[in-house]
């Protein structure tokens, strides 16, 4: 079976699609046999979010939803937060700080297991907000400069769940495209991402289907002219590809490339 994930661009519990997004992460886990792990590490208050997701998830009709807590790294390597992820159907990741993320899971038995369990297609891995970014090879960490310059973003590594993409979170909502594009000249082996809010891709071996009320923003430099990305100043960035891709759209990761979008989908999520 192949890795199945649920990428979010944030704010999907007070959006129009949002229920409909969570209730397709259920329905992927199993559906009422679902058992679904929660995971707030990136937040700093993890017993809120732990709360919120395991009422919204069991009201969305799964089985069993319960918070594993891990803010350390000796917690990440517990054999118990293993077995607890060896019987989950369902891992979803809240919002918070990316980089709180890799840097207590980063290489532990928790990311070895989870890596594992994705590549075996044993679960749906979710996440939302800090908690998409991190699903990305280079994760971003932020960064607001004007223009599309090195100081326009700020990167790092993250746990590369999908390889091959750089992830952006609530895109058009706080006009991140510059960052993206400075991210993208910067790694152009890499697609960039921008998912908005109430939006998410679900993405299932080599394609993604774009979901809910946004739209995910695709940037491809892989067939650009000219990159030149100096130490300061302005970025060059010629030729590159942009695909706005709303729902009910799919994506090609190795062909880079959109395959069409289902009849009668846009604007709905499945």
């Amino acid at each position: 079976m192949a890795a199945r994930l649920m990428i979010i661009g944030g704010a999907e519990r007070h959006g129009a699609c949002g229920p409909e997004i969570l209730r397709r992460f259920v329905e992927l886990a199993g559906g009422p046999a679902a058992d679904i792990i929660v995971i707030a590490t990136a937040s700093g208050e993890p017993a809120v979010l732990e709360a919120e997701y395991a009422g919204l998830f069991t009201r969305l009709g799964a089985r069993q939803v319960h918070g594993l807590r891990i803010t350390t790294r000796a917690q990440a390597n517990e054999p118990a937060v293993i077995q607890a992820l060896a019987t989950a159907t369902g891992v979803f990741f809240t919002g918070g700080d990316q980089l709180r993320i890799t840097t207590v899971l980063g290489g532990t038995l928790t990311d070895s297991a989870l890596q594992t369990l994705v590549q075996a297609g044993t679960i749906v891995l979710g996440g939302t907000s800090a908690g998409a970014a991190m699903m990305s090879g280079t994760m971003i960490l932020g960064g607001a400069a004007p223009g599309v310059t090195r100081a326009s973003v700020r990167t790092g590594p993250g746990l590369e769940f999908l390889p091959g993409v750089v992830i952006d979170m609530h895109f058009a909502e706080r006009g991140r495209l510059n960052r993206l594009l400075s991210a993208v000249a910067m790694y152009p082996h890499e697609l960039g991402l921008g998912i908005d809010e109430d939006t998410a891709i679900l993405a299932e071996g080599d394609r993604f289907e774009v979901l809910g009320s946004g739209t995910v923003t695709v940037v491809d430099a892989g067939a650009a002219t000219d990159i030149r990305v100096p130490a300061d100043g302005p970025i060059a960035l010629s030729g590159a590809r942009l695909h706005v891709l709303p729902s009910g759209s799919r994506f090609e990761l190795s062909g880079r490339r959109p395959v069409g979008a289902a009849a009668g989908e846009r604007g709905h999520v499945r």
